[in-house]
């Protein structure tokens, strides 16, 4: 039985549950490194792990798995509603992951499962993937190698008169040549005015002198995610702009000092919050956020969440400025917590770039 579905059946037994029915086919991968693609259902039962899958896929669910997975795999067809009945037989309590069915799904687990006392399990799953192991964390390192690369190539691509789309699709197209597995993310490309809109969509608005262009981007390897902003301007460098992206930069790296093993997110947040309004400005989004097999994962970072980071966490450090209708700011990398510091998992420059200077 492999390591993660043996800390899945001990954390079951501490809360008291015989069993649980896993729906969130992210969750299913980390458990079992399915893919995500394949539609299924992993069920933990007293003494067996059973994943119920449609026979289109079994054979590739099949290639996956090894021996000490300890799990059996079978197709729907093949579960009679006798077999239902009596997976979680004698089993008092059994988990399943509320944000992932519907209460018709519920109420339908419920009968078809004969279960007695169907239990939240409170987002058990994703708070343990917070942690990443060595193989995940090498895997985010490989997508955040492959994203710098894809900067640098894009230092010589962009020109002025070129559009946010066709930037955009060139990102698209570097990954697909170099290596990635696709897109983290909807790749967001803004240029001028574009820039102040925290998710803007890329446009046909072409790049005009003097545009800063924020570039917010990521890819896959093997699953798992990077994610990393730039600002960078045409031509040249607006003098109004200086002064903002000064004060972004200097939190992003201020913060990039202060992540480590223990720090307390609350507390980081509010001092870069507390930085930009006494400038006069506000951070309208999340400091950052967790990454792994999902670009958004636990634990987010702002000023609400008071808990401690902790080795091996993988987060963003993300602090932005958006002035409406004229310009915005944001710099970001994914961050490797370790005991007494950490590593910046994306390498590229965060000093003024400005491309097409002729």
């Amino acid at each position: 039985m492999n390591s993660n579905i043996k800390w899945l059946r001990e954390k079951l037994k501490m809360l008291d549950m015989q069993g649980m029915i896993i729906t969130n086919p992210i969750n299913i991968h980390y458990l079992t490194g399915i893919s995500v693609s394949a539609e299924g259902v992993l069920l933990i039962t007293r003494k067996e792990n059973i994943y119920i899958t449609d026979g289109r896929y079994i054979e590739d669910v099949n290639a996956t798995l090894t021996i000490d997975d300890g799990i059996i795999v079978t197709d729907f067809k093949d579960i009679s509603k006798d077999d239902y009945e009596n997976f979680f037989l004698f089993c008092e309590n059994v988990g399943f992951e509320e944000d992932n069915i519907t209460y018709g799904q519920y109420k339908e687990y419920m009968h078809k499962y004969r279960i007695n006392n169907f239990e939240e399990t409170e987002h058990m799953l994703e708070k343990q993937r917070m942690i990443k192991d060595i193989y995940e964390i090498e895997n985010i390192r490989q997508a955040c190698h492959i994203t710098d690369r894809c900067f640098n190539h894009l230092l010589d691509f962009i020109k002025i008169g070129m559009t946010e789309k066709e930037i955009s699709n060139e990102i698209e197209k570097y990954f697909d040549e170099n290596g990635a597995d696709g897109l983290a993310f909807d790749t967001i490309v803004a240029s001028g005015v574009n820039t102040s809109k925290p998710h803007a969509v890329p446009t046909d608005k072409r790049i005009g002198p003097g545009d800063p262009i924020t570039i917010d981007f990521g890819c896959k390897y093997k699953g798992y995610c990077s994610d990393m902003t730039r600002t960078i301007f045409a031509g040249f460098i607006p003098e109004e702009v200086k002064p903002v992206y000064n004060l972004v930069l200097k939190n992003q790296l201020q913060t990039c000092k202060d992540l480590k093993e223990g720090a307390n997110i609350k507390i980081i947040s509010k001092m870069v919050e507390n930085d930009f309004k006494l400038h006069g400005y506000s951070l309208i989004h999340s400091l950052g956020h967790g990454v792994g097999l999902e670009i958004h994962e636990l634990p987010y970072i702002n000023s609400k969440n008071d808990i401690q980071l902790k080795e091996n966490m993988v987060i963003t450090n993300e602090p932005g400025i958006y002035i409406p209708g004229q310009f915005g700011i944001r710099i970001e990398d994914t961050i490797q917590i370790t005991k007494f510091g950490s590593i910046n998992l994306c390498t590229s420059d965060k000093n003024y770039i400005i491309v097409d200077k002729n």
